[in-house]
């Protein structure tokens, strides 16, 4: 009773030195945008000085740069790159922007960097064309309105991302590079990406794996330091998925045993998990997985692999034994 009684105190004192981070965090936050939030608009000179790559336009007699670069110039604003129709490679990391609306008008746009800055939302109109989008390092809280058809790469590492249920609705038919490291993502439901092939989450709180059987092309799966306990979740419909990075806190090689369901598995790291503490750890995780090349980053030589084999088969005669007496002790 007593211990219980500390416990609850102790609970109590955590939530509120919780509620003192957050209150603080807010408050400097507050004060922060303060500071940054002093107008600063982008003006003709900048624009001139970050213009660059003359190509032609239109039936091909007229030409027009398409490159902008305008990094750490403290803007706030952008309106003036609206008129720039014909930009195509855009880079304006590290600067206090908050809203892109200006980019709307910019049909012709490939490729989209905005590190660094104070977006609170990756949410645009929609750009037909647009195949590379960086939002790394913001303040983006979720993934709504993300919904460019030609979309191929794109990256909200270091964002405050809480859920990934937004962004299978944009239908991202053409996404193939997800980078989510650095955010505090829970699970991973939402994650219905058909043509997805790398998916980065490493660095975030999930401790639970959901809505995987729709990653049917994914082939790397990085999901160091998160909150794993289980491996419950991966299915045999993730047919081409070959990397697997899972440093996490597995404790048992059982959960290891669930991985047998991904056919084209061949490369796993399991460094700094409990179970890679235990005895035999590199052999049982081969006996378990037999089609596997490489675990935590060493291949496995010949000789392993038929020790590997020959424990798998005196386990699996072992079985049938068993078997057999259970059947015989029914028959009797």
């Amino acid at each position: 009773m007593v211990d219980e009684e500390q416990g609850g105190g102790y609970d109590v004192l955590e939530q509120e030195g919780e509620e003192e981070e957050d209150e603080e965090e807010k408050v400097l936050l507050e004060q922060e945008e303060e500071q940054v939030l002093v107008p600063c608009p982008l003006m003709e000179e900048n624009l001139k000085e970050g213009l660059s790559l003359l190509c032609k336009t239109g039936n091909g007699l007229a030409h027009a740069y398409v490159k902008f670069e305008a990094k750490e110039k403290h803007l706030t604003d952008i309106s003036l790159l609206q008129c720039y129709i014909h930009l195509r490679y855009v880079d304006l990391s590290e600067n206090k922007l908050q809203d892109l609306s200006p980019l709307s008008s910019l049909t012709h746009l490939l490729w989209l960097k905005v590190d660094g800055n104070l977006l609170t939302s990756a949410c645009m109109q929609e750009l037909p064309y647009l195949q590379i989008i960086s939002f790394a390092h913001n303040r983006i809280k979720d993934m709504e309105g993300i919904t460019h058809p030609r979309l191929a790469n794109l990256s909200l590492k270091g964002n405050k991302i809480k859920t990934a249920l937004g962004l299978s609705q944009g239908q991202l038919f053409s996404l193939h590079i997800l980078e989510l490291r650095g955010n505090k993502l829970e699970s991973t439901a939402g994650l219905n990406l058909p043509k997805l092939k790398n998916l980065y989450l490493a660095q975030n709180a999930i401790s639970s794996l959901e809505g995987l059987e729709g990653l049917g092309q994914l082939t790397t799966l990085h999901l160091r330091d998160n909150q794993l306990e289980t491996l419950d979740g991966f299915c045999s419909t993730m047919k081409c998925l070959q990397y697997l990075n899972l440093r996490n806190g597995i404790s048992s090689l059982q959960e290891v045993a669930k991985l047998q369901a991904l056919p084209m598995l061949r490369a796993l790291v399991l460094l700094d998990n409990p179970c890679s503490d235990e005895a035999d750890y590199r052999m049982e995780v081969l006996v378990l997985l037999p089609h596997l090349e490489r675990l935590d980053k060493e291949f496995f030589e010949e000789d392993e692999r038929a020790e590997a084999n020959k424990i798998r088969q005196q386990r699996q005669e072992e079985e049938q034994e068993m078997e057999g007496s259970a059947d015989g002790d029914v028959t009797e």
